[in-house]
């Protein structure tokens, strides 16, 4: 028969410590400013790198359509007038986003 091996508490929690859940790191979209997850395109608004890739519209029913472009004109109406409050303006490249 084999002789069982004492563990202290200490030794069984010091084992345990790198058990512990890590919580996901955010990251703000340039587009929208939702949380979204690095390197990845972001689901409210299709974006990634400043650039449109998913046509988020594009998969929703007219009624939520209609909501999501209200809600993403607001949001653009709102950059715009935080850029005026700084007194930037928008370069040729900004322009032709619009």
């Amino acid at each position: 028969m084999v002789v069982r091996m004492r563990h202290t508490r200490s030794a069984t929690r010091q084992r345990r410590s790198h058990h512990g859940l890590e919580a996901p790191v955010f990251s703000k979209c340039s587009h929208c400013g939702k949380g979204v997850l690095p390197h990845m395109v972001c689901p409210n608004c299709g974006y990634y790198k400043g650039r449109q890739v998913i046509d988020v519209l594009a998969k929703l029913d007219k009624k939520a359509r209609k909501k999501k472009e209200k809600e993403l004109h607001a949001h653009e109406e709102g950059q715009a007038e935080k850029r005026a409050e700084k007194g930037e303006t928008l370069s040729a490249e900004g322009l032709s986003h619009r």
